[in-house]
């Protein structure tokens, strides 16, 4: 009986919570360039991706009003610190410096690092090979901290991605190591036939819909999530982006 009527509490709760927020505008910061979980649409001007659709689906699950705020990865979570979002979905790794200030909803993607090398690359099969080697990735990303340990050069940090990458295709870096699907991604598409990928995927992580400490946002979003993900709806978005259901 006790189970059940805190069950039926936080029913409760939710639904007031749903009922206050459905009268706001939610600000729902999302990264500027990371395909393909977000980026803009050059046809269009509009900002598509896995992580816009997937908050979308929670937001009409909720029935929430909300507006899309792009700006550059490493000021998405001081601006959530200070109130200035009220939602952050950019491909976050949940770790725990960042629950040190913030919090996160349940986890919707799991991901990991994955090594890009040039095509005519044999010097470099895995982390252990980067010693002597110039490394390139993104600035504020969990992939800094974890390739620092393996490379005795400064490590060429960039506000994107794809910026990351050039630097590697013109030569400037011998290695870029980043996310998992974002790295697959460019290398079967953008990147096809002059870079490859090479080692295992290191750093098993969480990604993470990021909310303010204390946002009574967190709950009912989690519920959202896992919602989908019984409906079969976050199968859909997913297939829809990686062209294969999640395992």
């Amino acid at each position: 009986m006790k189970r059940i009527i805190l069950m039926l509490l936080a029913g409760f709760m939710v639904c007031c919570f749903v009922g206050t927020v459905q009268a706001k505008k939610l600000v729902v910061a999302c990264d500027t360039a990371f395909m393909p979980f977000e980026y803009k649409d050059t046809k269009t001007g509009k900002y598509v991706g896995f992580d816009i659709d997937l908050w979308d689906a929670v937001a009409k699950d909720l029935k929430l009003d909300y507006e899309l705020q792009p700006m550059s990865f490493n000021g998405i979570v001081p601006a959530l610190q200070t109130g200035n979002v009220d939602v952050g979905i950019a491909g976050m790794t949940i770790k725990s410096k960042r629950m040190e200030v913030i919090d996160f909803a349940y986890p919707y993607y799991q991901s990991g690092l994955r090594l890009l090398v040039r095509a005519d690359n044999t010097d470099i099969k895995s982390v252990e090979d980067l010693k002597d080697k110039v490394v390139a990735t993104k600035i504020g990303t969990s992939s800094v901290d974890y390739v620092a340990p393996y490379t005795t050069k400064p490590i060429h940090k960039f506000q994107d991605q794809d910026a990351a990458f050039m630097e590697l295709v013109s030569g400037g870096a011998d290695a870029v190591i980043f996310d998992k699907p974002v790295v697959e991604d460019y290398a079967n598409k953008a990147g096809k036939g002059s870079v490859k990928v090479v080692g295992p995927v290191y750093a098993g992580q969480y990604y993470g819909i990021g909310f303010p400490a204390g946002s009574a946002l967190r709950k009912p979003v989690s519920i959202s999530i896992l919602r989908l993900m019984e409906t079969g709806e976050y199968n859909k978005i997913y297939k829809k982006w990686f062209g294969v259901e999640p395992q």
